[in-house]
Formats: C-alpha cells, structure tokens, sequence
C-alpha cells in the first residue's frame, strides 16, 4: 500500500519552520511540517512494525520488523505536533521527549534516536 504522505515542497518546510523557530507558527504549519517529517522518517526507515502517531494530524507505520495487519499494532510510538517538529529538527532530542513525557513509546524499535533530526 502506497504511502498517502509526500514530503512538502522545500520553500513551504523552510518557511513554516523558520515560524515555528520564531513562535509564529500556527495550525497550517504544524500540520504541514507533521506530515513533511512523518513522509521523510517513513522513506528513511521502511516497514511497518512501528506505527508513529502525531494527532490529529497524521501517523505512520516505519521500521523493519514484524508487520501487523489490524488492530494495535506491537510497538506504538506518539506525540503531539509540536513535540514532532522540535525532535525533527534538532530543537529537542529524543531521550528529552521520553523521559518529560512529551513523546511516548511502547514495544519494541520504538527507539528512533538514530533517526533523528529528520531535517
């Protein structure tokens, strides 16, 4: 099944981050840079044994492994949208995100410290 995700033209990604770096992004960018970032993690680390979860914008399944066909699958990574920018742009490391909470992860290769920053 084809990805419904496409990384974002390269003029709209610079300049909703650099709103975002500036505190002036709002819904539009968040969402763009989610599903930018979710596109560019999913080309980067294949499969489908670890679903990232970033509501209510948009989630991926990424990582070799075991494929799960329905329901939960085995390994669930989530967090909210301004959580998923900071970790893919180097803002916040991903260590940070799970101890503070902001980022949970559940299951096995839910470590996506070698994967990020993204940008």
């Amino acid at each position: 099944m084809p990805s419904r995700l496409r990384p974002a033209d390269p003029g709209a990604v610079e300049a909703a981050v650099a709103r975002v770096s500036r505190g002036t992004a709002d819904r539009a960018d968040l969402r763009l840079l989610t599903k930018h970032f979710l596109a560019v993690l999913e080309a980067r680390a294949p499969g489908r044994s670890v679903e990232v979860r970033v509501p209510p914008f948009a989630a991926v399944q990424v990582i070799e492994g075991v494929r799960h066909t329905r329901g939960t699958p085995p390994a669930v990574i989530e967090t909210d949208p301004e959580t998923w920018v900071a970790l893919a742009t180097g803002g916040l490391a991903w260590a940070d995100a799970l101890e503070s909470g902001r980022a949970l992860a559940s299951g096995e290769r839910t470590d996506l410290s070698s994967y990020l920053p993204l940008a």
